[in-house]
Order: structure tokens, then C-alpha cells, then sequence
């Protein structure tokens, strides 16, 4: 007989496709094998078999497209992004992390059965439902092309674009003004597919129109003035509305659009570099007439290459911070913090303590968190004498950044070289007393990340080792 009820009735109206089943059971059969197909088909397609948990940092633009769909499909994901459950470049690094997300990387998703998704779109794809996936072939293709679109000629550009305002990478003028055209460009391309249609692909919301949402956000907050972003009608149109949506302002909150466009600081970066030429020509003279005085006193035969080590002047000392760095990174910190004071070098190294002096100018925290990525980047070669814990405190658009040095010799590092000044003047610096309790205190507390920093609420920690 076939299976006849009011609940199939239901499903067919959503899309469920049924055939005869002979069945003497009717809806009563746990072992029926269409109740249970049914049951199978009704979780996976509409989202409740897809909960589970979501790692990633605050602020991430990568997650948001994936908790926005959740919010679509009900499906319930929790959230893991705050200390001490998650902190980046520590947690992530962890071998328990790397078993299940061999690259290390968020956003990462375990499902509540123990399987493991990560790539954010591949993410945002397993949360979402049908309607957000597509619901035909041309549908899905199309939704996967404007995907497409967002990552690959919407991100690169904007963080070219957005992110040298915050110091977070180096200004290069021809790049942000390419960066500019090709934003103007897609969002003319927008402007001119909006202008017959609500949303990007088909009569609803899709994973086309979150994901090209999150990727234009930071452009919409911080760069896109009205001069500039006036003539895409459209694409405002259709912008505003979706962040205006209950799904999307429960995982963004309020947004404010960009009322003056956020620009890089020119005299600061013009006085940046005219001290770092400053001093390269210094040396380059020092360096000439240094070889012309060893020319006239010395056979050319005993002519060695300096060393290009800037801490080479300093004298070696006991401490062995190769080894400190191991021991530090395979060992947890109620042995590695008292092996430092156990090998502390206190004649030959030093100890500071370093604070962002202009913290009104951080406002994302995930910003603020590649801020520091990038001063550690630029400060590679100097990894070799010296290490550091630095931190984010607040949250976002209410900050700042502090953190403790430790390196060879007892004066500030970075004059030492050309290439180590492009961050240092950023930061306020206070050379410490390394015999005193406070300083201990205070060193034991930014090594562990842990401690009450003077009521501030600890964000992120970052390495430098």
C-alpha cells in the first residue's frame, strides 16, 4: 500500500520527492525503511544534522558568512574564538588542532559527529540549507560564480586598499590606486546586474549575496564615501538591505557606512622614510669611508667581510636563546616561565616593555591582531637575538596593544638597523629593571597570557621567537 499522511503532504509542498512504499505500518514503524529515509532527508536538508562547532578569532570576515547562514538554515553552531578556548597562532598551532585541521588555519568546523570541515566556503556551504545553496544547476553555478567574484576580485583589492590605513600593510600608491579601479569596476558590475534584480541570483537571499556582503563590508565601513560610492545605486540598494536583514545584523550587529574615506598617513610614512634614507646613507658613507681608511692601513689580503648581524657588537653572554625559544614553545608555562629567570642573562640582555601610541586609531580587533603580524614579519632578521609577547586588549573600536621584549645588549634594538624601523616609533618603549619583583610580575604575566593586566580584557597574544 503507499504511505499516505498528513506530514507528507507537508514535505511534498517543501521540495520532498516520494514513491510508492508497500508498508502495512503506516507512520508508526520505527523501522520503516521510508520513516527513515525521510528523517535522514528532512535533517540534512534542512540543517539540525549540521550543528556543531566553529573555531576562529573575533572579528574574523571569513566567519561571518558562515554564522549569517547558519542563522538562515537554524542550524545551531557554536562559537569558539575567545581566550583561554582559542587563541590564535597558539591553539591552531597545537597538535590536537593539526590532527583535525592539517593546515592550521581558520575559520575550522567539527560537527557535533565528530567530522571535520575547513575553508570557509566550504563551510558556510554545509551549514546552509537548499535555498542558499541553489535550488537547481544554474542556480548553484551562478551562486558559485558571484563566490568567485567576491574572493577573487573583491578581497585582494580591498586589503590592498584598506588595510595600509592601519598600518596593517605597507603602502604602495600604484597598488591602492589599481586596487581602487578594480573595486570600481566590480562594483559597477553589480550596479549594472542589480538594476532587474533584488538579490544576485534568483528572488532570495543566497550564499551569493552573504558572501559578496561580507567581502565589500570593510570597503562599505571605511573607504566608500558617499562621492565614491554614490553613483552604484544599486549596489547600495541592495547592500543595505541585506546587512539590514535580522540574520545578518545578529551576527554583524549595527554598521555604520563610511561617511569620509579612512586614508594612509603620508607625512608619517614621508618621515618614516626619510629617516630610514637617512640613515642608509649614513651607513653607506660610514661604511665607504671606513674602507678607504682600512685600504691605507691594511694588506688587502686581511680584508674580512663584516658581519651583518647588528647585535654582533654586544658580547655573547651565557644566555642561549635558541634554547630558551625550544623549551618556551614544547613546554608549558609553569616550567618555561621560571627556566627564563634560571638562564637570564641579566649583564648582557635586556628586558622592555612596549605600548601603541596611537590606540584611538585600532578598530577591528582582527585588525589590530595583523598590525602585529606584520611589525613581527618586518622584524625577521632580528629573530635570531631577541623575543616577545605581545597582546590585544579590549575589543573592537576600544583597544590597545602592549607587549614585553627581551633581546641582546641594553640599548633599543631597532636604531640598530635600517630595516627594523618602519614599526618601532609606533610604540612608546621602557627599558626595565630586571631585578626588580615588578618587572617579574609583569614579564610572567605577558609570557603566559595570563595575569589581570590592570583590569583589561585580553583578546589575542602573538609570539615573536
Amino acid at each position: 500500500m503507499s504511505w499516505t499522511c498528513r506530514g507528507r503532504e507537508a514535505l511534498s509542498a517543501r521540495g520532498f520527492l516520494f514513491s510508492r512504499h508497500n508498508c502495512t505500518c503506516a507512520t508508526a514503524n520505527r523501522n520503516c525503511v521510508l520513516r527513515r529515509c525521510l528523517q535522514y532527508h528532512f535533517l540534512f536538508r534542512f540543517g539540525v544534522m549540521a550543528s556543531g562547532t566553529l573555531y576562529t578569532y573575533p572579528g574574523n570576515f571569513r566567519a561571518y558568512k558562515i554564522l549569517i547562514a547558519a542563522e538562515f538554515s537554524g542550524v545551531k553552531v557554536k562559537t569558539v574564538s575567545e581566550a583561554p578556548a582559542f587563541v590564535l597562532g597558539q591553539t591552531n598551532k597545537t597538535e590536537e588542532f593539526l590532527k583535525k585541521f592539517p593546515l592550521g588555519k581558520v575559520p575550522a568546523f567539527e560537527t557535533t559527529d565528530g567530522r571535520n570541515v575547513f575553508e570557509s566556503n566550504a563551510i558556510a556551504y554545509y551549514v546552509g540549507n537548499e535555498q542558499l545553496r541553489g535550488t537547481s544547476p544554474i542556480d548553484q553555478a551562478l551562486i558559485q560564480q558571484w563566490i568567485n567574484v567576491a574572493d577573487n576580485e573583491i578581497l585582494p583589492s580591498s586589503c590592498t586598499w584598506v588595510f595600509p590605513c592601519f598600518g596593517i600593510m605597507q603602502y604602495n600608491k600604484q597598488a591602492t590606486d589599481r586596487a581602487k579601479d578594480d573595486i570600481k569596476r566590480v562594483l559597477a558590475l553589480l550596479n549594472n546586474h542589480l538594476s532587474t534584480r533584488t538579490y544576485l541570483v534568483g528572488e532570495r537571499i543566497t550564499q551569493a549575496d552573504i558572501t559578496m556582503c561580507c567581502a565589500l563590508l570593510q570597503l562599505y565601513e571605511y573607504v566608500l564615501e558617499p562621492a565614491f560610492r554614490d553613483q552604484f545605486v544599486n549596489t547600495n540598494r541592495w547592500f543595505a538591505t541585506l546587512i539590514n536583514q535580522p540574520e545578518f545584523k545578529k551576527v554583524l550587529g549595527e554598521r555604520k557606512l563610511c561617511e569620509k574615506m579612512a586614508q594612509f598617513d603620508e607625512k608619517k610614512n614621508e618621515k618614516g622614510d626619510k629617516k630610514k634614507e637617512e640613515k642608509k646613507e649614513k651607513v653607506k658613507d660610514d661604511k665607504k669611508k671606513k674602507e678607504e681608511e682600512d685600504l691605507n692601513d691594511v694588506d688587502e689580503l686581511e680584508l674580512a667581510p663584516k658581519s651583518k648581524d647588528p647585535f654582533e657588537k654586544f658580547p655573547k653572554g651565557n644566555f642561549d636563546m635558541d634554547d630558551f625559544k625550544r623549551f618556551y614553545s614544547n613546554e608549558s608555562e609553569k616550567d618555561s616561565i621560571p627556566y627564563f629567570w634560571q638562564k637570564f642573562d641579566k649583564e648582557n640582555y635586556s628586558i622592555w616593555f612596549c605600548e601603541y601610541k596611537y590606540p584611538e586609531d585600532l578598530t577591528k580587533t582582527y585588525m589590530s591582531c595583523n598590525l602585529i603580524s606584520g611589525m613581527f614579519q618586518r622584524l625577521d632578521k632580528m629573530r635570531k637575538n631577541a623575543f616577545a609577547s605581545v597582546i590585544l586588549f579590549g575589543e573592537d573600536n576600544n583597544s590597545t596593544i602592549s607587549g614585553v621584549w627581551v633581546w641582546k645588549g641594553h640599548e633599543l634594538a631597532f636604531p640598530l638597523s635600517a630595516d627594523w624601523q618602519v614599526d618601532y616609533e609606533s610604540y612608546s618603549w621602557k627599558k626595565l629593571d630586571a631585578n626588580s619583583d615588578e618587572t617579574k610580575k609583569l614579564v610572567d604575566s605577558y609570557f603566559a597570557w595570563a595575569g589581570d593586566f590592570g583590569g583589561k580584557k585580553f583578546v589575542e597574544g602573538k609570539i615573536f621567537k
